[in-house]
């Protein structure tokens, strides 16, 4: 009679609604329902966490993803999707760009709102509510909107010390491979302001966020890349003939694909000891450029004996030519060339000995692997319905592996 008459006092309180008390041996047992109120004893996030780690769960994190409609973007998306973490992804310009990425996640987890890079207010709103912000925003060739410096390193420093003001624990930052390396103009002088403003960009981001994670991504191919379908294209060939800065003698470039570099910063939002650290990412091959192009013909069966040919640019001012007129298009220049585009093309890729991917525990993805598979649909001739074994394997090049 006691114990009923303690319950219903209880229920007359408020407290225990929905619950049953019995008393057993001079302690209390309660037993919970789904309609329990409960108050959370830390208020993070994290506490939020549910499930068992995969698409359909939540992992406690909400990350914002700045340019996540990039190239390099829509793996990132995904591979966090994959995680169960939430994603708030700012955009700029039609909401259609960044739709497909809705798939990346379960149903409410990726939450989407328009941006500018100047906004101050629109990117605070954006970065509020997350533990980590992820920048991938920047610019292969200047438009009319923004030039080099305003994207990698105005805007790059703004949004560091944006995440800083409000309070986000992990920021991590895409900055380019050979950005910290002073290297002389081949065709431009001062050399490439991609790299150079990249690597002040990097600097702007250590004041602002000392605490950032910073990556060094070499060349990356995959889908829809700039690296192999630049090669392949037509306006970057003379005819049958491929102009190459020197060549492509004396010209190292380890490529780096795409999947490595997204599994390499999903690893980094998870690992407590990356705070701080910059990582230099390339692949696991250094090839000669000249190697790397003829390697591509083999696969696309261009071969030499129809005219195919590799001859030094600085004989060709036609291809100069052909990148000054591209520049001049208000957005897109055609196939990717601009002066700026070759310039980087004669930097050989140099590491500095800092930590690299695989101390993130991915596995680098050798591009003999996947060559076949990308440069298919360039291949010549790919209407033809071949039969099994008609033509031979394209000669893989040499290379040094990298240690």
């Amino acid at each position: 009679m006691a114990s009923m008459a303690l319950q219903k006092n209880l229920i007359s309180l408020g407290y225990g609604l929905g619950t049953r008390s019995v008393a057993v041996a001079g302690m209390q047992q309660q037993q919970r329902h789904s309609s329990d109120v409960r108050f959370l004893t830390r208020p993070d996030v994290s506490a939020l966490k549910r499930g068992r780690g995969g698409r359909s769960s939540f992992s406690g994190i909400v990350c914002t993803i700045f340019g996540a409609s990039g190239f390099m973007g829509r793996y990132v998306c995904n591979r966090l999707g994959k995680t169960g973490t939430q994603m708030i992804i700012p955009y700029r310009g039609d909401h259609y760009d960044v739709l497909p990425l809705k798939l990346a996640g379960d149903l409410g987890q990726v939450l989407f709102m328009p941006y500018h890079l100047c906004d101050e207010d629109a990117i605070r709103k954006a970065v509020k509510h997350s533990s980590v912000v992820i920048n991938l925003v920047g610019r292969d060739w200047e438009t009319m909107n923004f030039k080099f410096p305003q994207v990698h390193i105005e805007g790059a420093a703004r949004l560091a010390r944006i995440s800083k003001e409000m309070g986000v624990e992990k920021f991590i930052h895409v900055s380019a491979l050979n950005s910290n390396i002073e290297h002389e103009g081949y065709k431009l002088k001062g050399g490439s302001q991609y790299l150079k403003t990249k690597g002040l960009g990097e600097q702007a981001v250590r004041d602002a966020f000392p605490e950032a994670i910073v990556f060094r991504p070499s060349d990356v191919y995959g889908q829809e890349d700039r690296f192999l379908r630049y090669y392949v294209g037509l306006w970057r060939h003379q005819g049958m003939f491929m102009p190459l800065p020197k060549a492509g003698k004396d010209i190292w470039k380890q490529p780096l694909y795409v999947g490595d570099i997204a599994q390499g910063i999903v690893n980094a939002v998870k690992d407590p000891l990356a705070v701080g650290k910059t990582y230099e990412a390339a692949g696991p091959r250094r090839y000669e450029l000249c190697e790397l192009i003829d390697w591509f013909h083999r696969v696309l069966r261009k071969n030499p004996d129809e005219g195919y040919a590799i001859y030094d640019m600085k004989w060709d001012p036609m291809i100069e030519l052909k990148a000054r007129i591209t520049e001049f298009c208000p957005s897109w220049p055609v196939n990717y060339l601009t002066r700026d585009k070759i310039e980087r093309e004669a930097v050989s890729d140099t590491l500095m000995g800092l930590p690299t991917l695989e101390d993130l525990g991915v596995t680098l993805t050798k591009m003999e692997d996947r060559i076949d598979w990308e440069l298919r649909p360039f291949r010549a001739k790919s209407y033809y319905d071949e039969e099994l074994g008609e033509f031979e394997s394209a000669k893989p090049p040499t290379y040094i592996a990298a240690n």
